[in-house]
Order: structure tokens, then C-alpha cells, then sequence
């Protein structure tokens, strides 16, 4: 069974039934019925809020991905309603970014492409790389997940050479007896 049509086109009473059934539907998704509340223009924000509190009910743990999988989705809908000071929201950015540290840790994956970090998204609406797949690490990654725990990689390298370098003046510079 399909539902045939998009999440945001949808009334409080329609989206009820298809949440409570939601393995009947082969198109369901459940990234899109979180992202549709923040674009649905049917729903008061009351209503919004009913569905999300609903929603979580039968996906609070898919929910919690979306912390790694799409943050920027996860903090519109988790204050959905609400009024944030600047000191709020970035407490609660640096609660999702611990958050993610944690469930990289316990899912104990070594790689960071994930939904919206696996895709080249430079902020220009021009650049033709826009929507690429990317692979971690490249230049084209403008935006990763990364934490204040990482190391440098080229940290080692860029103090090695440092090293010779002043060796090399020290030898050349040094008064000769």
C-alpha cells in the first residue's frame, strides 16, 4: 500500500492513521514525516506539535538518529513552538554535538558520512558541486561532523617540518668559530 501523496499536504486527521500504521506503507518515511511538519502550511503550530509528540511514540529512537543523520532537522523540530535565546540554542547545539559523539561511540562507527554531511552543501546557490555525494575528508567536505576531541592529521606533519626547518636556520645562522 502507498500513500500516495506528500506529508505536507496532509491534515492532523490523515496524518494519525498513517503514523499508527505506518508499516502498511512501502513509500513511508519517516525523515520525510519529520521534515513535512516544518513545511506543512495546513497545520497550526498546536497541531504540529500534537503530531511530533505522536510520532515520537513509534519512532523516538529514529528520531534520535536524526541528531547524526540531518541536526540542522532535529533542532527545528525539538523547539518546535519554542522562543530560544542565542545562549539556548547553543547549548543545545552542543548538547546534539555531544550527543553524536555518543552515538558514533555505541554504534561504534568509524566513519562520519551521514544524511546531510555526505553531500557537498558550500552555501552558494550557483556552485555546481551543490548535492554531490562526497567522500569524507576531501576538499569538496566544506561542513563534517567533528568534534573538540579531534586530533589534527597533519599535525605531526606540519611539526616535523617545522623542526627541519629550524635545524636548517640554526646550522646556517650559527656563528662559525
Amino acid at each position: 500500500m502507498k500513500i500516495n501523496r506528500p506529508f505536507n499536504q496532509l491534515t492532523l486527521s490523515e496524518y494519525v492513521p498513517i503514523i499508527e500504521n505506518h508499516k502498511q506503507y512501502s513509500d513511508f518515511n519517516t525523515l520525510g514525516l519529520y521534515r513535512s511538519l516544518l513545511e506543512n502550511q495546513n497545520l497550526t503550530l498546536q497541531e504540529k506539535q500534537e503530531i511530533r509528540d505522536f510520532a515520537h511514540q513509534y519512532f523516538q529512537k529514529t528520531f534520535e538518529f536524526l541528531q547524526l543523520k540531518d541536526p540542522q532537522t532535529y533542532f527545528e523540530i525539538s523547539t518546535l513552538g519554542e522562543q530560544l535565546t542565542k545562549g539556548d540554542e547553543l547549548n543545545l547545539w552542543r548538547i546534539i554535538r555531544e550527543n553524536q559523539q555518543d552515538i558514533l561511540k555505541k554504534k561504534q562507527i568509524k566513519h562520519r558520512n551521514f544524511g546531510t554531511y555526505s553531500k557537498h552543501d558550500c552555501g552558494y546557490d550557483h556552485c555546481p558541486y551543490n548535492g554531490l555525494m562526497i567522500r569524507q575528508g576531501t576538499p569538496l567536505a566544506e561542513f563534517s561532523v567533528c568534534f573538540d576531541s579531534d586530533k589534527n592529521q597533519d599535525e605531526k606533519k606540519q611539526k616535523s617540518q617545522r623542526l627541519k626547518r629550524e635545524k636548517r636556520d640554526w646550522k646556517r645562522n650559527r656563528p662559525s668559530n
